[in-house]
């Protein structure tokens, strides 16, 4: 075999190695360091901030770190009050108005079980009494099974519900300690930002330097444009669902709106988590008008969203729009919820990795001098 394609296979596989070997390095040691990567990631974002006050402010770097983590912290804690606040309201209106609510649901109820279902257990006793004793025996016995089944199913269930509470009481220690940690890591990092940055410069051959500069500058962009992105959308869901519910005259619609913005981030779930069970709810009501409007308004948020969210994620993240669609669809069928936000990223990453030239330069090595 030409030892040209000897070598550029050799140099192919060390390329492979050195990529896996890097993954799965980054994977331990994340399991065991990943309070001090939130807190790196928490520096690098609150960094303007803390370079604002340094030069404006004219103070020492500690103590602008100090007055930024302050000052968000209190936004975070007078937002999370003003949210909390506004589902007490709601939630003390909810209690006057569930007894109501629940009244129509019994009767609903009632009159379900009484025109339908009683009328049908009858004919069900009196064609079983037809039946011969083999027959009627398998039937008991096909109920039997099918009542253990359904009986050791919730039995595991419930076991498993107490099982895991012990589990989530421990997570929260564990949740504070990652917390006061980060919070110490985002402290350190910050303060000491600039000699780590230099640190990195020193150690960097120029060429990496160069290519790293460029993948930190755009990876930059889109982790700020990606977050921009879920704002925008959180924005457009809660005040189209607010106009809506006030359009519809429904109480509390800050609450509500503010509640269906928030779960709009998850996936699977959504707004049909607050929508769903309230149109159900309104049709059983025999409330039609409300029905009607409720599921109109649930459509317009499901269409805008998927319209809107490949579009705005592509404009500030700097993404074509089909390629992010594509990298949604891919990382959502691959990885489930996750993959909503690893898609467009592993995307970004690789699109950066390629303006820096880096597939280039790893090609130009894979090669070698013909």
């Amino acid at each position: 075999m030409n030892r040209t394609y000897i070598n550029r296979t050799l140099r192919f596989l060390l390329v492979i190695g050195i990529v896996i070997l890097s993954f799965l390095l980054f994977f331990y040691l994340s399991k065991v360091t990943y309070p001090f990567l939130i807190g790196l990631i928490i520096a690098f974002c609150i960094n303007p901030i803390v370079n604002l006050f340094e030069k404006k402010g004219r103070m020492p770097r500690s103590l602008a770190v100090l007055l930024a983590l302050i000052i968000i912290f209190a936004l975070f804690a007078g937002l999370i009050t003003l949210l909390i606040a506004e589902i007490v309201s709601g939630a003390n209106y909810i209690a006057k108005v569930v007894p109501e609510h629940l009244d129509t649901l019994i009767n609903y109820t009632e009159k379900i079980v009484t025109a339908q279902i009683v009328p049908f257990y009858n004919n069900l006793t009196s064609m079983f009494s037809k039946l011969d004793t083999g027959q009627q025996d398998t039937i008991i016995l096909n109920i039997q099974n099918v009542g253990k089944k359904i009986g050791s199913t919730v039995g595991t269930f419930i076991q498993n519900l107490f099982g895991n509470i012990p589990n989530i009481l421990s997570w929260f220690p564990n949740a504070a300690t990652v917390l006061i940690f980060s919070l110490l890591g985002t402290f350190f990092i910050s303060k000491d930002w600039h000699k780590l940055a230099g640190l990195g410069e020193r150690l960097l051959p120029e060429r990496a330097k160069e290519s790293g500069k460029t993948v930190f500058i755009d990876l930059k962009k889109a982790l700020f444009g990606f977050v921009r992105a879920q704002v925008t959308l959180i924005s457009i869901t809660t005040v189209i669902i607010l106009f809506g519910l006030l359009i519809l005259r429904v109480d509390y619609a800050i609450t509500i709106a503010l509640i269906a913005g928030i779960v709009d981030i998850l996936p699977y779930l959504g707004t049909g988590v607050v929508f769903v069970p309230w149109i159900i709810y309104e049709i059983i009501a025999n409330d039609m008008g409300m029905a009607i409007g409720l599921g109109v308004l649930y459509v317009i948020v499901l269409v805008q969203r998927q319209i809107m969210e490949p579009k705005i994620l592509s404009s500030n993240i700097g993404l074509d729009p089909l390629a992010t669609l594509i990298a949604l669809f891919v990382g959502f069928k691959t990885i489930g919820f996750l993959g909503l936000i690893v898609g467009p990223v592993t995307l970004v990453v690789i699109t950066t990795l390629n303006r820096a030239n880096v597939f280039r330069d790893l090609w130009a090595f894979i090669k070698g001098k013909d």
